[in-house]
C-alpha cells in the first residue's frame, strides 16, 4: 500500500474516543508500528490478535516464577500484548479487511489472557508467600473483568432495542398520519412529509460533533425529530457535558477506569511498584464504583426511553409488547371447544350438597346374581376373622379350625343396565 504520513495513519485509525491508557501510553507506540506492519501483505489482523495472544501467555509464564525480575519482565510483555491487541483493530480499519469472526476472536482471546495472568500472577505470589488474599485476589480480577464486559455488552443490547422500538412507533406513527391524511383529500402532499420524517438521536449527533452544544445541535437538526434519551441524566449533572467536551479535545473518554484501566493497573502497574494487592483493591474498587455510575445512567436513559414512548404512541402499540394470549405458556392456552365444554353445566362436577349420594365409582351389586354361583365369604371364613375397611376378610383363622384360604374363590358380577334405587340419573 502507499506510503502514509503518521498524521494520516492516526486520523484512520484512532478512535474520537478512547480510554486514557490507550491514547497516552498505547496509540503513539500503536500507530508508528503501524506503518511498519501495513507494509506486509501476510500480516493480517488475526495474525496479530494470534501474536498478541501468545505474548500475553508468556507474560502469565512470568507472573507465575513470582520473583521482581520476572514481575518485570511479565509486565511489560503485557503491555506489548495489549499494543498489538490494539493494533489488530487499527490493522483492520486501515487496510478494510476486518471480519466479524476477527472481532469475536479478538474478544475471546482477550477473556483468555486476562483469566491466565490473573492465576499465573496471583497464583505465583501465593506460591511465594502462603497468602490466601491472593487466591481471593485473583477470583476478583476474573470476576469483575467478565462484569464489565458482559455488563457493557449487555447494556450495548438494550439501547440498540430501545432505538429499534423508537423507530418502529415513529414509523406507525407516520403512517397512520399519512393514512389519515389520504382520508382528508390530502394524499399529495401528506405522504412525503411522512416518508420524510427521520428519528435522529442526540446521542449520534454528539458522537460526530462532539464540541456542538446538546442545544445547537437539537435546533439544527429539528426540535421534534431529535430523541435525547440521556436528558434526564444531563439535566441531574450539567458538568457532566462541560467535563465531557473539555475531555474529547484529547480523545479521552469521561469513562477513567473501565476494563482497560483495571487490567493495566492490576497487571503493569501492580507488579512494577511491588504492591499487587493494593493496586488490585483500588483499582477494583474505582472500576465498580464507575460501573454503578454507567448503571445509574442507563436506568435514566430507560426512563428517558418511557417518557418518549408515551409521547410518540399514547395509544398502546405493538412495538415491544407481548400478545395478551402469549402470557399463558401454550399449555394453558384453550380453545373454543374446550372453553364451551367446560362452561356446560351437564358435565359440571357435582358439589357434596348437590348429591349427597353421588359416587364416583358405583359399587357392584349382588342382590341380582346367581345363588348357586355365589360364595358365602361369611360362612367360608367365620365370624373372627372379620372384614377391613375395604369389605376384605382379614386373614384369621376359620371357625372349623381350619387355615384361612390364601386366595379367595372370585365372584362373577352381572351387569344391569337400569336405573339404581334411591339414586335417579346414575346406572349399574
Amino acid at each position: 500500500m502507499a506510503k502514509l504520513s503518521l498524521r494520516a495513519v492516526q486520523k484512520l485509525t484512532c478512535k474520537k474516543r478512547d480510554a486514557w491508557w490507550t491514547v497516552f501510553l498505547v496509540d503513539p507506540v500503536a500507530t508508528r508500528m503501524l506503518i511498519v506492519l501495513a507494509r506486509f501483505r501476510f500480516i493480517t489482523p488475526n495474525r496479530v490478535t494470534w501474536a498478541a495472544l501468545f505474548i500475553g501467555l508468556a507474560s502469565a509464564g512470568f507472573f507465575l516464577q513470582g520473583d521482581s525480575r520476572s514481575l518485570l519482565i511479565g509486565a511489560l510483555l503485557y503491555h506489548l500484548s495489549f499494543i498489538l491487541d490494539c493494533i489488530d483493530g487499527k490493522l483492520a480499519r486501515l487496510k478494510g479487511n476486518g471480519t466479524v469472526f476477527g472481532g469475536w476472536l479478538d474478544y475471546v482471546f482477550d477473556r483468555i489472557r486476562v483469566l491466565f495472568c490473573a492465576l499465573a500472577l496471583m497464583g505465583g505470589q501465593f506460591l511465594r508467600t502462603g497468602g490466601e488474599l491472593y487466591l481471593l485476589a485473583a477470583l476478583a480480577v476474573v470476576f469483575l473483568d467478565m462484569l464489565r464486559y458482559v455488563d457493557a455488552l449487555q447494556i450495548y443490547k438494550m439501547r440498540m432495542s430501545m432505538r429499534t422500538k423508537i423507530e418502529k412507533v415513529t414509523r406507525e406513527r407516520a403512517e397512520a398520519e399519512r393514512e389519515e391524511a389520504e382520508r382528508e383529500a390530502r394524499a399529495a402532499e401528506a405522504p412525503d412529509t411522512a416518508r420524510g420524517q427521520q428519528v435522529v438521536f442526540m446521542e449520534d449527533l454528539l458522537r460526530d460533533n462532539p464540541a456542538t452544544p446538546a442545544e445547537t445541535l437539537r435546533a439544527e437538526a429539528g426540535a421534534e425529530t431529535v430523541i435525547d434519551l440521556h436528558e434526564q441524566f444531563r439535566g441531574q449533572f450539567p458538568w457532566y457535558t462541560r467535563l465531557r467536551r473539555a475531555m474529547l479535545r484529547t480523545r479521552v473518554r469521561p469513562h477513567l477506569i473501565s476494563g482497560i484501566e483495571f487490567q493495566m493497573f492490576v497487571f503493569i502497574v501492580g507488579p512494577l511498584i511491588g504492591q499487587i494487592l493494593w493496586t488490585t483493591a483500588v483499582s477494583a474498587a474505582l472500576l465498580m464504583l464507575f460501573e454503578l455510575v454507567i448503571m445509574y445512567k442507563f436506568w435514566l436513559s430507560t426512563r428517558d426511553f418511557t417518557r418518549v414512548m408515551e409521547e410518540l404512541a399514547p395509544a398502546p402499540s405493538t412495538a415491544g409488547t407481548i400478545a395478551p394470549h402469549l402470557h399463558r405458556g401454550r399449555h394453558r392456552q384453550r380453545g373454543a371447544a374446550q372453553e364451551a365444554l367446560l362452561a356446560d353445566e351437564r358435565y359440571r362436577t357435582p358439589e357434596p350438597e348437590d348429591d349427597p349420594g353421588f359416587q364416583p365409582y358405583p359399587q357392584p351389586r349382588y342382590d341380582r346374581l346367581d345363588p348357586r354361583e355365589t360364595y358365602d365369604a361369611q360362612t367360608a371364613w367365620g365370624t373372627t376373622g372379620g372384614y377391613d375397611p375395604h369389605g376384605f376378610p382379614t386373614h384369621g383363622t376359620a371357625t372349623l379350625g381350619h387355615p384361612a384360604p390364601a386366595v379367595t374363590q372370585p365372584i362373577p358380577v352381572q351387569r344391569v343396565d337400569a336405573p339404581w334405587p334411591h339414586q335417579e340419573g346414575h346406572r349399574r
